[in-house]
């Protein structure tokens, strides 16, 4: 039988909460570098062409695909054994294609930096479907609360550094993150009401809501 959410059927237009762990529940994040490696990827192929750098001296033929006008990146979180990313897709077929290549990308590195051969994703990443605004903006609320049960104590959820959180809190700008359809639905003057308010509140009311949301534990 297929692993939950293994099975795709793609909607166009439509939000998706993509997500997978490392093969046996094994690390894939293990330095600094390896982060900065899947976010390097992340930002080269949602970034509009003429914002790729280097890239652009290769020949057409050794140049990576690009994805910006099929994919937008809304929220990621990456843990060390585990991702997390909500993404929009225009056509059908978007997310597919760029997942297909991000993995890659990041398998070949993985691999030959740590001298290993074989997977390091626990099979194909899984997809949900984000149905209605309520979802999505839970689903945001628990990918940026994710570090919450790695960071040290007293440490700040916005002093992690492998989230999109500080994105939404104006603590930096990542170009290729497209938050404004999260933070448009939150107050932008009054703090009561704002996005940051909603991430930090966690009374009893509000945690099966971000449970419901998430359908199978990573």
């Amino acid at each position: 039988m297929p692993a939950k959410n293994a099975l795709k059927t793609y909607n166009e237009n439509s939000y998706y909460h993509l997500y997978n762990r490392g093969v046996n529940k094994g690390l894939i994040f293990l330095d600094d570098q390896d982060y900065k490696t899947f976010l390097s990827y992340l930002k080269f192929y949602l970034s509009p062409v003429n914002l790729r750098g280097e890239s652009l001296k290769l020949p057409p033929t050794r140049q990576l695909k690009n994805y910006h006008d099929k994919i937008r990146l809304l929220a990621y979180c990456l843990i060390p054994n585990h991702f997390h990313l909500i993404v929009w897709q225009k056509s059908f077929d978007g997310i597919n294609f760029f997942m297909r290549s991000l993995a890659t990308k990041y398998v070949r590195y993985f691999n030959s930096k740590y001298k290993r051969i074989g997977p390091v994703f626990q099979g194909v990443y899984k997809a949900v479907l984000v149905e209605g605004e309520e979802q999505l903006i839970y689903l945001s609320k628990y990918i940026h609360r994710n570090p919450l049960e790695i960071l040290p104590t007293r440490t700040l959820l916005v002093d992690y550094k492998y989230s999109s959180y500080g994105n939404y809190l104006g603590m930096f700008n990542q170009a290729w993150i497209y938050k404004d359809d999260i933070l448009g639905l939150f107050s932008q003057t009054d703090p009561r009401n704002s996005y940051e308010a909603f991430v930090a509140k966690t009374d009893e009311r509000d945690l099966p809501t971000i449970k419901s949301v998430v359908l199978e534990e990573v």
